[in-house]
């Protein structure tokens, strides 16, 4: 019970360290989400709404990397970006900058793979009534993107919250660094290993109230426009 009490003290008081840690975690993410999101929906609409070969292959292999282990992402960039490896002169490691770089590569094919569904969805109801119209394929995929937008929205606050929840990665090329790479989830791993479970603790639920704000965001989202 002290634990409970102490940890929602933390909270309330805003520490200085414990605010920089919740800030750096949105920073990191929301850059990583804003980066994957404008590849991920020019990249998908392409897809959608064109035929090509090996098409299905492409879907079928963007919907096997949803489920890559954030743990083998990290470790190919940590092996890239190290002082050995080929891209060891960036001087990227243990940097905010990869830790965006390896939540942008965690969730592109979670944010890709569920807007081709959506944007294929809308593209079989429009298309003949775009071709009728004889508009061309940009035009075509503006339209698509735009009759998705609220679908989309639901998939990015989704891409999000996958990028916040992340450890595996960030913690392998961010080092979990005070005051420069420690996020809200390797901070977790850190204090409870240290047996400081009310800041721990304290993390967890900042973590769990954002994740709930993203869910209503959400719902609302879906309820209230679509």
């Amino acid at each position: 019970m002290d634990i409970i009490i102490q940890s929602l003290l933390n909270i309330v008081h805003l520490d200085e360290s414990f605010v920089e840690i919740i800030l750096l975690s949105l920073y990191i993410s929301i850059i990583a989400t804003i980066f994957s999101a404008i590849i991920s929906i020019i990249l998908s609409s392409y897809i959608a709404t064109t035929n090509f070969t090996g098409k299905k292959i492409i879907i079928i292999f963007l919907n096997s990397l949803m489920s890559l282990p954030p743990v083998v992402v990290g470790l190919i960039l940590y092996l890239i970006f190290s002082t050995s490896g080929f891209l060891g002169f960036m001087d990227l490691l243990y940097t905010p900058t990869i830790m965006i770089l390896a939540q942008f590569i965690i969730i592109t094919p979670i944010i890709i793979s569920l807007s081709i569904k959506s944007f294929t969805d809308r593209y079989n109801i429009l298309k003949e009534y775009l071709y009728s119209l004889h508009t061309s394929k940009e035009k075509i995929r503006n339209t698509i993107i735009y009759e998705s937008r609220f679908d989309l929205l639901i998939i990015i606050l989704t891409g999000m919250s996958r990028a916040l929840s992340e450890v595996g990665a960030v913690i392998i090329v961010g080092g979990n660094i005070d005051n420069i790479t420690r996020v809200m989830t390797t901070s977790i791993v850190l204090e409870t290993s240290r047996g400081e479970l009310s800041l721990a603790l304290s993390l967890g639920l900042s973590l769990i109230i954002i994740a709930v704000i993203i869910n209503i965001l959400t719902y609302t989202i879906k309820n209230k426009f679509l």
